[in-house]
């Protein structure tokens, strides 16, 4: 498949597919880890007393961040609350270690008792009790790994985020299109909608309360919002022309979006509360995928004004438009990390080879990120150390979850078709 800017376009404001609400299990993803780093830290996570679900949760969370190298077998010594040996941990080379309990509460739930050990400091890092209802055992999971993550490394931990995307299944024509939203990890997806005709350009709202995504069931593209707690949802734009590619300001009070409703395709403003539009480019050239800036003072976009695909930022302030990229004849599909200082985009360094590239705002330095030729859609994770992008690996359809320092790389397939348009939920 060879892509051109006409198709990225095509990506961000065409979608079609119908009204359907459905909360059931679909497709589950499958977890493969792609490149492990060479080196990295150990840490130990004990079984958890009278526990067999939460445990391994934790240490695949900690597995898959690229930056630790944990396990649960081949422990040099057992290891409890409040009872560590540490010269079987120090000879063994295992820095970290992490023990719990798990038993019955009043309430019908869980009361999980955790614990991370620094073993050369020979000091707790961590010591939490925690009141789980038994239907949230894997969000106690990811919320453990949150916290070792943060007490390790000074981050906030992304495991109990989730990650929107669409499942293409030919094999399924009345379902054909199908907009997902799972765990970090693959696990416990939803199935949002379903349809015949392709579903593109999932974008959350900043609670991750709401989804937005583009709908031809008018005959005309439409933006449409959905609660995903009710189903609920409402139309934003349905202009003449085309409407797509949406993108909500960091306080929800807005929206920007494509539309071509005077001709061209521009990048027009709306405010939620009164549905008053504001048009914010005005150029014969293509602009479109607007994403806002993290602090709401400004937006990227891509245009071919310069006679290429190029990523700019336009600033609220004064109305001024400055180009971003100049490293290669094509640069789309761009996103900020939540600090503002790095800029994922979809790269063509050489032919056909699209790849995700993330460009460092403070030097312009930008570095190749993944190994693979097709990739697109990338989403930065909230913490801004991992990248969610969707690639092609021989005859699949894929998303990849790789670090932004490149050590670390997972894929996440699907049995039942191709995975595309990635989506990650800020917190």
């Amino acid at each position: 498949m060879k892509m051109t800017y006409k198709h990225f376009l095509g990506l961000a404001i065409i979608a079609a597919l119908s009204p359907a609400v459905i909360s059931m299990s679909y497709a589950q993803l499958h977890l493969e880890i792609a490149k492990a780093p060479e080196q990295a830290p150990k840490i130990a996570i004990v079984p958890f007393a009278g526990d067999q679900t939460i445990y391994p949760i934790v240490e695949s969370d900690l597995n898959r961040s690229g930056r630790f190298s944990s396990s649960s077998k081949n422990l040099p010594s057992s290891a409890q609350i409040d009872q560590i040996n540490v010269d079987a941990w120090k000879n063994a080379g295992i820095p970290y270690v992490v023990v719990g309990t798990s038993k019955a509460n009043a309430s019908g739930g869980l009361e999980i008792h955790y614990q991370l050990y620094d073993v050369e400091k020979q000091t707790y890092l961590l010591n939490e009790l925690l009141n789980v209802p038994a239907n949230r055992l894997r969000a106690a999971g990811h919320m453990i790994s949150d916290a070792i993550y943060q007490a390790l490394t000074g981050i906030k931990g992304d495991f109990s985020g989730r990650i929107a995307y669409v499942l293409r299944n030919p094999a399924t024509p009345e379902q054909r299109y199908t907009l997902q939203i799972a765990d970090t990890d693959g696990e416990q997806p939803k199935t949002v909608l379903t349809s015949r005709d392709p579903i593109l350009s999932p974008a959350w709202t900043p609670d991750a309360k709401k989804i937005a995504y583009v709908s031809f069931e008018t005959k005309r593209p439409a933006i449409y919002l959905q609660d995903l707690a009710t189903g609920q949802r409402e139309v934003l734009a349905k202009f003449k022309g085309l409407n797509g590619a949406p993108s909500f300001s960091p306080d929800g009070q807005s929206m920007i979006f494509t539309a071509s409703m005077d001709g061209n395709p521009d990048i027009y403003k709306m405010n939620l509360s009164t549905r008053q539009l504001e048009r914010m480019t005005n150029d014969s050239a293509i602009d479109t995928e607007a994403r806002y800036a993290p602090d709401g003072k400004s937006f990227i976009f891509t245009s071919d004004r310069g006679g290429s695909p190029q990523i700019y930022r336009y600033n609220f302030n004064d109305g001024s438009v400055k180009r971003m990229t100049f490293k290669g004849s094509f640069n789309a599909r761009g996103t900020l990390s939540a600090d503002g200082q790095k800029l994922a985009i979809v790269h063509r360094p050489t032919g056909s080879n699209y790849k995700v590239a993330i460009q460092d705002l403070n030097t312009s330095i930008v570095s190749i990120l993944t190994p693979t030729s097709l990739d697109e859609s990338p989403s930065f994770s909230p913490n801004g150390q991992m990248v969610v992008y969707a690639t092609r690996e021989g005859n699949r359809g894929l998303l990849s979850v790789m670090s932004t320092d490149g050590r670390f790389r997972m894929n996440l397939p699907s049995e039942q078709g191709e995975v595309r348009e990635p989506a990650w939920a800020p917190k």
